[in-house]
């Protein structure tokens, strides 16, 4: 939520009818409306240009400008006419969706979505268009170009050079962005559509990125320094993550990157222990490392009985505030737990329950406590290094309850 973009928003829809109006002022009363009475902010700036259109005698609020614009300045709730370089496409996420991609000039780029309903014409890559009547939509913080069916698509002949803005990932923001990054970590895919997905880093710090499975996309390989164009950059429950379908990755042999850790401390009890915690078994192909199911299968080596065993705990920490992800390996789960990687082999081996006698003695030991928990914020995880047990305070408890006017028993 921005409400100063909002302000300036529709300051500009006021100038094309030669109204001025103060952006600090129009921030002021979509602050009212969004921090005082809960109005969401599409809404709210509704209100005001409504409101604002009646102090200035006009008979109807004003349409939003179609002029010509920059594609490096769109803005959320705006018509716009630009005129841009295909710089990639994707295939449509959806049945409604007839083309997607992005589109760039000399100052950005945005993603488009051009409506099946719109009756849009296919555009090629790497061919410059224009584009009149198409409005700027938001989804989950990300600006998107959408085609309607008003919207006139024209392809021109222009040269103009493009040169992609590298951003750090610590400087990261919903949208298109290209950044030079270290693949570090391949994850396990939790839907069967997702070719790859891990975290790649710069010395800023690390996010989460995702390949769909998608004719000709490629897998990165762990250890290698990419030069990647165009990616879109989503922000969900707080958390950035970038999708490589549809972004250009070029590998830099030559070049070496030190990643950041990206080091965080969150601090609150542990409420749930999920799945694929406990004593796991890994393939033991060189580079691989994917955890097997039950029945010794790895998704990429197939049956693997040469296996070796691990132990982990994927769960979540709440801290009153924010539920967070968390992943402990083997040397914080022992030191956690007290239980060592040889004795929950030794268990696994010799209760009738197996891995899942394991699992619930892990779950027993660390479930509903309080911990800090210190380590690598990997954009939706934090890879925890060290795990401090927290005790219960007595100070701090009185403090509580006399806060709320209670009485402290604790001895």
């Amino acid at each position: 939520m921005d409400l100063s973009e909002a302000a300036q928003r529709i300051s500009r829809k006021f100038e094309s009818q030669k109204v001025k109006i103060d952006p600090a002022e129009a921030e002021k009363k979509l602050r009212t409306l969004v921090e005082d009475f809960g109005v969401n902010l599409t809404e709210a700036e509704k209100t005001v240009s409504e409101n604002l259109a009646r102090d200035h005698n006009l008979a109807s609020m004003p349409a939003a400008s179609s002029e010509m614009r920059e594609i490096g300045s769109l803005l959320p709730g705006e018509w716009a006419t630009v005129e841009g370089k295909i710089v990639g496409v994707a295939k449509p996420a959806s049945a409604a969706i007839s083309q997607s991609g992005t589109i760039a000039d000399a100052t950005g780029a945005i993603q488009f979505t051009a409506w099946e309903r719109a009756k849009a014409p296919q555009m090629e890559e790497g061919q410059w268009y224009r584009i009149e009547s198409a409005v700027v939509d938001e989804y989950r913080g990300t600006p998107k170009l959408n085609f309607h069916s008003g919207t006139t698509i024209t392809a021109i002949e222009k040269e103009v050079p493009i040169m992609p803005q590298m951003v750090r990932i610590s400087d990261l923001r919903p949208g298109v962005a290209s950044v030079k990054v270290k693949m570090v970590q391949e994850w396990e895919a939790r839907h069967e559509r997702i070719l790859q997905t891990g975290i790649v880093g710069d010395e800023s710090g690390t996010i989460k990125f995702t390949i769909w499975k998608e004719e000709g996309m490629e897998r990165l390989e762990p250890g290698m320094v990419y030069n990647i164009f165009y990616a879109a950059v989503d922000e969900y429950q707080g958390r950035l993550s970038i999708t490589l379908n549809g972004a250009k990755c070029f590998p830099d042999e030559e070049a070496e990157i030190t990643v950041g850790t990206g080091a965080a401390t969150v601090t609150g009890a542990i409420v749930n222990v999920g799945p694929g915690s406990g004593l796991v078994k890994r393939c033991p192909v060189e580079g691989c490392n994917r955890v097997l199911s039950k029945r010794n299968y790895c998704p990429v080596h197939e049956v693997q009985d040469n296996f070796r065993y691990d132990i982990r705990i994927k769960g979540v920490l709440d801290d009153g505030t924010t539920a967070h992800n968390i992943l402990m390996q083997k040397d914080v789960v022992e030191a956690v737990t007290g239980l060592s990687l040889d004795e929950a082999v030794t268990i696994a081996q010799e209760s009738p329950l197996g891995l899942d006698d394991v699992f619930y003695k892990i779950r027993d030991a660390v479930m509903g406590r309080y911990f800090a928990c210190s380590g690598s914020d990997l954009g939706d995880t934090l890879l925890v290094k060290e795990c401090r047990p927290l005790s219960f305070d007595t100070d701090r408890h009185t403090e509580l309850l006399n806060q709320i006017g209670g009485e402290s028993h604790a001895e």
